[in-house]
């Protein structure tokens, strides 16, 4: 009942946020489950929840194992280590949220294969020492060159994770930066803006995210 009525009041949150940036958006829902008993993953896919998402390549491939009896949609979204890319590929999410550099894309599409991978490029638009990704001045010109040398990953656009900050306008300003980069690559097929947690979500979809990832919100 906790989780049901937590998934009901954030997709009302953002409904009322989507509605007020453009009633023709679509924003999907990725419900954060690093630190979350399998069981409660199990009871908010119960409650209709679909999309799920871990930070750790280890949880990603023991929940994914304990959750199987179930369809979950898993996002990887954490930072990716290049000796951790066999194991994340092996548990096919159906899409990494955070590929952080031209160099780790490289490394990525020489494991490929014939394999496939859906992916966004983070971007650090906070311009944190704390927070991985590219820079925004530099962001297009890497994603044009992911999408040229490494075609076994299907970038579809970009990650970032809001300014730390009690600061609204700091906030605002790394996802305005954001939005810019993605509207620069969104010529090179990009549809994909994910960004906004559960402190800062409803300024995010604002800015035009149409993926936000929360987590302590539902889970609580």
């Amino acid at each position: 009942m906790r989780f049901a009525q937590n998934l009901e009041r954030i997709l009302r949150r953002i409904e009322r946020a989507r509605l007020a940036y453009d009633a023709h958006q679509i924003i999907s829902l990725v419900a954060v489950s690093k630190y979350q008993k399998v069981q409660d993953i199990l009871d908010l896919y119960e409650c209709g929840q679909r999309a799920f998402g871990e930070n750790k390549v280890q949880d990603l491939r023991d929940k994914s194992v304990q959750c199987a009896q179930v369809p979950i949609e898993w996002h990887f979204i954490g930072k990716l280590q290049e000796n951790k890319i066999n194991a994340m590929l092996s548990c096919a999410p159906a899409l990494v949220h955070s590929i952080d550099s031209l160099k780790l894309a490289e490394a990525i599409q020489k494991r490929l294969g014939e394999q496939t991978l859906r992916a966004l490029l983070q971007v650090n638009a906070s311009r944190e020492e704390s927070k991985n990704g590219v820079s925004v001045e530099s962001a297009k010109e890497v994603y044009e060159q992911i999408l040229k040398s490494c075609p076994n990953i299907a970038l579809e656009g970009i990650m970032t994770i809001g300014a730390n900050t009690e600061d609204r306008k700091l906030v605002e300003q790394s996802f305005k930066d954001t939005r810019d980069v993605f509207e620069s690559v969104r010529a090179m097929g990009a549809k994909t803006l994910s960004m906004g947690m559960s402190g800062d979500f409803e300024i995010a979809i604002a800015y035009g995210a149409n993926l936000v990832r929360i987590g302590t919100s539902l889970f609580e």
